[in-house]
């Protein structure tokens, strides 16, 4: 497995390449970040040079397409879908990765017939590229209600959307706190088969009954009360070897300068990869 980093927990970045030295220095060995944003200020060659500098690949991106809104703003973002999956395969990127949220405003049957029609439309044009899509689900009871009708929270929902979207590309995000907060066990984990999970996130919660996690109240791994080393683990034994990217949601942003929390992350990841015995 890569330890990789995301922007959410080290603070206000300046930028993208602030993103890839911190990484790099503190012995992560991916990123997740725009891939056609880095291409456009760095030129390819240039982008190529600095993730290969700091020994970084790039982890995934995120779908760049509004899928749950209105079909115009659905269509606009598709138009722009592939130029920024040519700049991630150019880079090597090979996932991209959006969320699922556990309830919705619309219909839920009226939705789900059109999420699919989406999502199954973007996976094809990503698919053209050698890119995988990764779908998320997000646990937290607090969002389980937080729109007029629930929808999708569980790991086994979406892998059978997975199935009723039908493209051989899309797969899992599995993040921890919504594995968590799902209260799923490590065989969970080992039911799935690798190639089913396309990305993870890596963070963790606090001490609280798990009704009560909040979806932006995340600690960094290893500081609060999920069980990372099992849920390690339960990833090296199916082998899975994409990246862990960590993502810490807060409701405020964390004490510390980027710096300081790139070094607390590394903290984080060595401490939980040592308990579940993964070098």
């Amino acid at each position: 497995m890569l330890r990789g980093l995301s922007g959410a927990g080290l603070g206000k970045l300046e930028s993208g390449r602030q993103l890839i030295e911190l990484a790099g220095r503190y012995g992560f060995q991916a990123v997740d970040l725009d891939a056609r944003a880095l291409v456009r200020e760095y030129g390819l060659d240039g982008a190529r040079e600095l993730l290969a500098k700091h020994n970084v690949v790039l982890g995934s991106i995120g779908l760049p397409v509004e899928w749950r809104a209105s079909e115009s703003a659905f269509q606009e973002g598709l138009e722009e879908l592939a130029s920024h999956a040519a700049a991630a395969q150019a880079l090597g990127c090979t996932r991209c990765c959006t969320y699922i949220l556990p309830s919705t405003d619309e219909k839920a049957a009226h939705f789900m017939a059109v999420a699919t029609r989406r999502l199954r439309q973007c996976a094809v044009i990503l698919g053209a590229y050698g890119i995988s899509l990764g779908l998320e689900f997000v646990g937290p009871h607090h969002l389980r209600e937080r729109w007029k009708h629930p929808f999708i929270w569980t790991m086994e929902e979406t892998l059978d959307w997975i199935a009723a979207i039908g493209e051989a590309n899309v797969g899992l995000l599995l993040d921890a706190y919504h594995w968590y907060t799902n209260e799923l066990g490590t065989e969970a984990i080992e039911a799935l088969r690798p190639e089913q999970i396309v990305h993870v996130h890596l963070n963790d919660a606090p001490n609280v009954p798990v009704s009560e996690a909040l979806d932006n109240g995340r600690l960094y791994p290893g500081e609060g009360v999920i069980d990372l080393a099992g849920f390690l683990k339960a990833l090296d034994k199916i082998g899975y070897r994409g990246p862990v990217a960590q993502e810490i949601l807060t409701a405020e942003a964390p004490n510390g300068t980027p710096e300081e929390l790139a070094e607390r992350s590394k903290k984080g990841f060595d401490l939980v990869f040592e308990a579940a015995g993964i070098r």
